[in-house]
């Protein structure tokens, strides 16, 4: 059993995935478009060719998009994919490392970098006394 595409409806449906009002398209298409036309086009099976290449401009959304795009088999390939309590995305929030362990080395540095500091300050002071001492 054949299922036909329904043009308009698909119009429609990219129409409101990309947030344009029917007034607004009805604006870009031309003068003599108005927000009634739109919609009595959405319920069309069929559009002709030059009006879809003039939609498909506006919308910037390729003809083959509003001429091929099935929901009932994108709604089949969803549900095919994805098992019951299954998720489109994956959360991973295991450390590769011990944050404990990173602590402990931060520590260490720490007193590595002070122990420094004070041996270079003595011998600071000890050079300063000598340059007074003279």
């Amino acid at each position: 059993m054949e299922q036909k595409i329904h043009q308009g409806r698909n119009v429609k449906r990219f129409r409101e995935m990309l947030n344009i009002k029917q007034e607004a398209l009805a604006y870009d298409l031309a003068e003599d478009w108005n927000q009634k036309k739109i919609s009595m086009l959405e319920q069309k099976d069929v559009i002709e060719d030059n009006l879809l290449k003039q939609i498909s401009a506006v919308l910037k959304i390729p003809v083959e998009a509003f001429q091929n795009f099935d929901e009932e088999q994108a709604i089949n390939i969803i549900s095919n994919s994805f098992d019951n309590g299954s998720i489109g995305y994956q959360k991973n929030d295991t450390c590769t490392f011990n944050p404990i362990d990173k602590i402990v080395q931060l520590y260490d540095e720490m007193i590595a970098l002070y122990e420094r500091i004070l041996k270079e300050k003595d011998e600071m002071m000890v050079r300063l006394e000598k340059l007074i001492e003279k």
